[in-house]
C-alpha cells in the first residue's frame, strides 16, 4: 500500500467504512463477556461454592484480559502509523514485538498462579475454607491459557492497525463457540466439574493464540525479538495501565459509597453501571475504528485527514450515544425489574437513571476521541487528563455524596463530572491540534 493510497484510504473513511471496521470489533469485543456468561450459567448449577470459586478465580483473569486489552490498544496506534506510512511490513513487525510482550508477561502469569494462586484465592476469598480451595485449583489450569489470551490480545492490536478486522472476528468467535460447547460437556458428562470449566478456558485462549501466531508467521516478516521496541512498547503500555488504575480506583470507591447507603442503592448502582460498562463496550468498537484510520492518516502524513476523521468519529459517537440514551430513557420503568424484584432497589435505579441518560451523549464523544488519541499515540495526555478528572473531580465529588448523604445521586452527578471534565479537556485538545504528530513513528 502506498503512501498515497494509504491517504486516499483515510480521507474516504466514509461511516460506512468506520463501521466495516466497528461492527467486526464489536463482535471480538463482546465474545468474552457473553462466554464468561455461559461459563457462569453452566457452573451455577454446580452449586454455591463452585459459582463463588469462579467468581473469585474469574476476578484475576478479568484482570489479566485487561492487561490485553492495554497491549491491543498501544499496538494498534504503532502499527497504524507503519501501515498508513504504506509499510505493512513494519506494521506487522510491531505485532511481533507486541506479541512477544505478550507471550512474555502471559508466562509470567501462567507461572506466578502455580506458585502463587493458592495464597491470592485464600486472599481474594477472605481466608481458607472450600470457595479458597476450589478457586486456586481453578486459578492454577485456568492461567495456563494466559499466553494464548494475551498472545490474541497482541494479535487483535497489529491486526487492527493494518485495517484487517475480519480475521480477528474468525479467530475469536471460533475459539469461543468451542469451548462454549465443551465446557457443559467437560462440567457434567465428562465428570470434571469446577476443573472442566478451567480446562475449557484454557482450550479456547490457547487455540486462539495460536491462530494469531500463524497470522504473523504467514506474514513472512522476522520472528525475532526487538528490545529496543519492546521497551518502546511497554512505555506506551505503562500510561495505559495508569489510565486504567484510575478508572479502577475512581469505580471501586463509587460502590464503597454506594454500598454505604444500604443495600438497595447499592444494588440499583450495580445495575446502572453495569448497563454503562455495556454501552461503553459498544462504542469502545467505534473507538477501536478511529485508532486504525487516525494512526494510518497521520502514518501517511495525512495530518488533515486525521483531523477530518477525528471530527466525524466525534460526530458518530455523540449520535450513537444519543440513540443509546433514548433507549435508555424509554426502558426507565422496565429495563432496572428485569435485574431486580425488589421495589428498593427499583426505586434506587430511578434516582440515577436521569443522569445516566443525560451522560451518554456526552459519553459517547468521550470515548470516540479517546479513540482518536490512542490511535495518535497521544496516551500521555490521555493519562494525564484521567488521573486529573478522577483525582480533581470523580473521587471528591463521590465522596462528598458520602459526606453530605446526597445518596446514590450524588454518585452518579460525580460520574458526570467526571465525563464532562473529560469531555472539555478532550475538545481543547481537538483544537489545539497538537495530536496530530504525522510520520511513521510518534
Amino acid at each position: 500500500m502506498s503512501q498515497t493510497s494509504a491517504t486516499a484510504a483515510t480521507r474516504s473513511a466514509s461511516p460506512r467504512r468506520i463501521a466495516a471496521l466497528a461492527l467486526p470489533a464489536l463482535v471480538v469485543l463482546a465474545a468474552e463477556p457473553l462466554y464468561v456468561l455461559v461459563d457462569t450459567a453452566v457452573v451455577g448449577h454446580l452449586g454455591r461454592v463452585p459459582l463463588a470459586a469462579l467468581a473469585v478465580g474469574g476476578t484475576v483473569m478479568t484482570l489479566t484480559a485487561w492487561v490485553g486489552t492495554v497491549v491491543a490498544y498501544g499496538t494498534t496506534g504503532r502499527a497504524a502509523r507503519r501501515f498508513g506510512a504504506g509499510d505493512r511490513a513494519a506494521a506487522v513487525a510491531e505485532g511481533v514485538q507486541s506479541s512477544w510482550l505478550a507471550f512474555g508477561v502471559g508466562l509470567l502469569i501462567a507461572i506466578g498462579m502455580q506458585v502463587g494462586g493458592g495464597a491470592l484465592a485464600r486472599t481474594l476469598a477472605g481466608g481458607g475454607g472450600e470457595v479458597a480451595d476450589a478457586a486456586a485449583q481453578w486459578l492454577r489450569i485456568a492461567a495456563l491459557g494466559a499466553p494464548g489470551l494475551l498472545l490474541a490480545a497482541a494479535g487483535n492490536g497489529w491486526l487492527r492497525g493494518v485495517q484487517d478486522t475480519r480475521r480477528p472476528l474468525f479467530f475469536v468467535l471460533g475459539p469461543n463457540l468451542l469451548s462454549a460447547l465443551l465446557c457443559p460437556l467437560l462440567v457434567y458428562p465428562g465428570g470434571l466439574g469446577l476443573v472442566g470449566s478451567a480446562v475449557a478456558n484454557v482450550v479456547a485462549q490457547t487455540l486462539c493464540g495460536v491462530l494469531f501466531a500463524a497470522a504473523l508467521v504467514g506474514e513472512r516478516v522476522s520472528l525475532r525479538p526487538r528490545p529496543r521496541v519492546i521497551r518502546q512498547q511497554l512505555v506506551l503500555s505503562r500510561d495505559l495501565l495508569i489510565r486504567g488504575l484510575a478508572f479502577q480506583a475512581s469505580f471501586l470507591s463509587a460502590t464503597a459509597v454506594a454500598a454505604r447507603f444500604g443495600a438497595a442503592a447499592v444494588g440499583a448502582h450495580q445495575i446502572a453501571l453495569q448497563l454503562w460498562f455495556f454501552t461503553a463496550l459498544v462504542l469502545d468498537a467505534l473507538a477501536i475504528a478511529a485508532q486504525s484510520l487516525v494512526g494510518a492518516a497521520l502514518g501517511a502524513g495525512d495530518d488533515a485527514g486525521a483531523r477530518a476523521l477525528a471530527r466525524r468519529v466525534g460526530l458518530l459517537g455523540g449520535v450513537c450515544g444519543v440513540g443509546f440514551a433514548l433507549l435508555i430513557a424509554a426502558g426507565a420503568g422496565v429495563v432496572p425489574s428485569w435485574f431486580s424484584s425488589d421495589p428498593g432497589v427499583r426505586e434506587q435505579a430511578m434516582v440515577a437513571w436521569p443522569w445516566f441518560v443525560v451522560m451518554l451523549p456526552l459519553a459517547g464523544v468521550v470515548f470516540a476521541l479517546d479513540g482518536v488519541l490512542i490511535g495518535a499515540g497521544d496516551v500521555r495526555y490521555l493519562r494525564n487528563l484521567t488521573i486529573v478528572a478522577a483525582l480533581g473531580g470523580f473521587l471528591p465529588a463521590i465522596w462528598l455524596a458520602y459526606a453530605l448523604d446526597l445518596g446514590l445521586g450524588g454518585i452518579w452527578a460525580g460520574l458526570t463530572l467526571f465525563v464532562v471534565i473529560r469531555l472539555v479537556a478532550l475538545l481543547l485538545r481537538l483544537r489545539d491540534g497538537g495530536w496530530a504528530v504525522t510520520g511513521a513513528v510518534r
